[in-house]
């Protein structure tokens, strides 16, 4: 498969994370990057550019493998069940999600301003990045 190929089929990976009957909110995903990774094989690194407009939110989730939140602007409002009591992330800041863990809360801080991260996975290559907590 070709790099193309591979870009194309990582962004569709990626797009799963909010698509379908599992939407969650009005939130915005952007794919921004997959590569594999050569030294953990069957391993692969997407980032994903998530957008929030004001007073937005997702529905509680979980994710394929481990999870690395960058806020790039505004604030978020965060909770998962390995890292105990919800709290507001600043651009800047940044905050990490075991494998197996639940995404309680994942919101907009602001009720007036946006608010932007970045999420990178490490998971398993055609995972789901993204699943709805029934």
């Amino acid at each position: 498969m070709g790099r193309i190929s591979k870009i194309i089929a990582a962004a569709a990976t990626a797009t799963a994370f909010a698509a379908g009957p599992a939407a969650q909110a009005a939130e915005q995903e952007k794919f921004a990057f997959s590569e594999a990774l050569p030294n953990v094989p069957g391993q692969r690194l997407t980032a994903v550019v998530v957008s929030y407009a004001p007073g937005e939110s997702s529905r509680a989730h979980r994710h394929a493998g481990s999870v690395y939140a960058y806020i790039l602007s505004g604030a978020v409002r965060s909770k998962n069940s390995a890292t105990g009591a919800a709290r507001v992330y600043k651009a800047g800041e940044s905050f990490f999600e075991p494998p197996g863990s639940t995404h309680l809360i994942s919101e907009n801080a602001s009720k007036t301003e946006p608010a932007k991260l970045l999420a990178v996975f490490v998971a398993d290559d055609g995972a789901t990045l993204t699943t709805p907590v029934k």
